[in-house]
């Protein structure tokens, strides 16, 4: 498991006791506290740089799902693995054929709640575990509180949300909703030159039947995703969680600049077509015109051919991540920084080509859920918008979504840094049995 098995971030987070604690396995023994869970999660794929490098379908990945799986068995739930590779566990009247997609209840009415347990490269601790350690928790504690499960629950760990390794979020969920082809699906590699379908393959499971699932998207009423807060609105208030009210539109867009490799040693700066520092001025350029517009926009990776030390390069590949509060602003931010990367390019002698490689469109969660998760939570708590992408924001399209969102101090995320204290994970914990209750 590792030897860091403290919690990222501060001694406040949760997890701060060391060593992974043993739990009965279908025994009848107690299920395993938050805490537990926590610091038996919290070693896996653990870097060198202290985040995490969960990436789809590799082995720190298949650890976390395995451990899943035994969160399953050790409740009683009955466990499966879609055709998308999206783990789920179901409780509730017929829950096994709750998961089987017949029986069990009504058509949509099953209500589910989850995230995902992959990270981005050295992420933090809590961007989408949060949400399935809160999930079973809360399971937990609707047992203890002795709810009548009058509808089917299912805990549910979506596949490749990041999207690390192929450069596509929310992989498993698009698949899921038909926002991804089978076509597209098989289309996806790594860097490595590896496709999903190889990657899936090799980790048992089957790439063949990788597609849309409408027919389990049927029977659910209601989704409700818990997640750590990725800003720092909740760390001006009271309040330890609040409901979301939309998520601003967001893409990616990969820049290639193709320029002339040449000796950095002998070669004249006026001789030079140096894509560098085409790229350079286009980062810049992408920061003030996301700025002016109040938008967001980062180039977060690039790639350098031949990347050398001593060599100019012949071309540099960038991919920018572009988020704004509507489509429109969305849309004429890309533009503006397009134009300015063309006419930079235009100047230094180098080609740019744009290729947008994503598009996720304004997600306004589904207002009378969102309403009604409110009122079950006193009707005092904030409501806020994200700008970062959720499964729940792409099933929002064939199903009702909800999601809350708990206090992150400093606001910090996709980083080692992130975390949240332990009485406000607590409180997420119990608002989302709150939630989960008043719905089943």
């Amino acid at each position: 498991m590792g030897a860091d098995e403290g919690a990222a971030g501060s001694a406040g987070a949760v997890g701060a006791a060391p060593g992974p604690v043993p739990h009965p396995a279908g025994d009848g023994g107690p299920p395993p506290s938050f805490r537990q869970m926590w610091r038996e999660l919290l070693p896996l794929g653990r870097s060198a740089a202290g985040g995490y490098r969960r990436f789809a379908w590799t082995g720190p990945d298949l650890e976390c799902r395995e451990w899943f799986r035994e969160q399953a068995a050790v409740r009683g739930l009955a466990y499966e693995v879609d055709r998308n590779g999206n783990q789920w566990a179901w409780a509730g009247p017929d829950p096994e054929a709750a998961g089987a997609g017949s029986g069990g209840g009504s058509a949509g009415d099953a209500v589910v709640t989850g995230s995902h347990l992959d990270s981005v490269p050295d992420g933090g601790a809590f961007d989408g575990p949060l949400g399935v350690l809160s999930a079973l928790a809360a399971h937990d504690e609707l047992r203890a509180r002795g709810t009548a499960f009058t509808r089917p629950l299912a805990i549910v760990n979506f596949a490749d949300e990041e999207g690390a390794r192929f450069g596509l979020a929310c992989v498993g969920s698009r698949l899921a909703s038909g926002a991804l082809s089978r076509q597209g699906a098989h289309a996806l590699r790594d860097a490595d030159g590896v496709t999903l379908a190889q990657a899936m393959e090799a980790a048992g499971q089957d790439p063949g039947t990788l597609g849309p699932d409408p027919e389990r998207l049927a029977r659910i009423g209601a989704f409700v995703e818990l997640h750590i807060e990725q800003g720092r609105a909740l760390a001006e208030t009271a309040h330890p969680v609040a409901v979301a009210s939309a998520i601003w539109p967001h893409g990616r867009w990969r820049f290639d600049f193709r320029g002339e490799a040449n000796h950095a040693g002998t070669t004249r700066l006026e001789d030079r077509r140096d894509p560098m520092l085409t790229y350079a001025n286009t980062v810049l350029a992408a920061r003030k015109k996301a700025r002016l517009a109040g938008a967001l926009a980062t180039f977060g990776r690039v790639a350098v051919e031949p990347n050398g030390v001593n060599a100019i390069p012949s071309r540099v590949s960038g991919w920018l991540d572009a988020r704004a509060p509507d489509a429109g602003t969305l849309e004429s931010v890309v533009a503006e920084i397009e134009r300015a990367a063309g006419e930079r390019g235009g100047r230094d002698g180098v080609h740019v080509e744009v290729t947008g490689e994503s598009a996720t469109p304004l997600v306004e969660f589904d207002h009378a859920l969102r309403d009604r998760v409110r009122a079950l939570l006193g009707g005092e708590v904030p409501v806020l918008p994200t700008g970062a992408g959720h499964d729940a924001g792409i099933l929002s399209a064939s199903v009702p979504t909800a999601m809350l969102y708990v206090r992150n101090p400093t606001g910090v995320s996709h980083s080692p840094a992130e975390f949240a204290e332990e009485d406000d994970c607590a409180a997420g914990v119990t608002a989302l049995a709150d939630v989960l209750e008043g719905l089943l």
